[in-house]
């Protein structure tokens, strides 16, 4: 049984939680985040720390979801999240036009993702890029969509991957 629904949360000086008809609203240095609180769940701030609370036995499963949630937001508007991708194969490359991430990924024309509200993508080189935010559900969810364009396959490694990803290699007909 996971008690990490009863982990108490520090809130680091420079930031402030605040909750308002059922809405939790973390302001830091970084920006503000805000989550609607789950149904059973009760927030108990003291001091320069939090507790959550299950008010009844139907919110068991979700008290330690909203643990980590707050968790998340409040490393969020401190430290912030950031997620590294590459991409392998000839001719292959990033490129970020304003607001706009264009992929060539070995199809017969370039891929262009909008780059969501709230993130940053920076590419220190033409075959790596490097997503920032301060909502780690929005950093990861791109990251993915961007990883989807080219999944990277197991005979040659080509394809878009997670910098600290490692890719399982298959042998091919060779090895019959």
């Amino acid at each position: 049984m996971s008690r990490i629904g009863y982990r108490k949360i520090e809130v680091p000086t420079g930031v402030t939680v605040e909750l308002n008809d059922n809405i939790v609203k973390v302001t830091g240095p970084k920006g503000s985040l805000s989550q609607v609180m789950l149904k059973g769940i009760s927030m108990k701030q003291e001091g320069n720390e939090i507790t959550l609370d299950r008010v009844d036995a139907a919110a068991k499963a979700m008290h330690g979801t909203m643990n980590a949630l707050l968790q998340n937001m409040i490393t969020g508007v401190t430290k912030g999240y950031e997620k590294g991708l590459e991409i392998v194969g000839v001719g292959y490359r990033f490129n970020v036009q304003g607001k706009k991430l264009v992929i060539n990924a070995g199809y017969s024309h370039p891929v262009e993702l909008q780059i969501p509200e709230g993130l940053t993508v920076e590419a220190p080189s033409n075959t790596e890029i490097t997503i920032k935010g301060i909502d780690k559900v929005l950093v990861g969810e791109f990251a993915a969509n961007v990883r989807k364009v080219r999944k990277p396959e197991p005979y040659k490694g080509k394809g878009i991957r997670y910098k600290d990803e490692h890719i399982r290699r298959k042998e091919g007909k060779k090895a019959a």
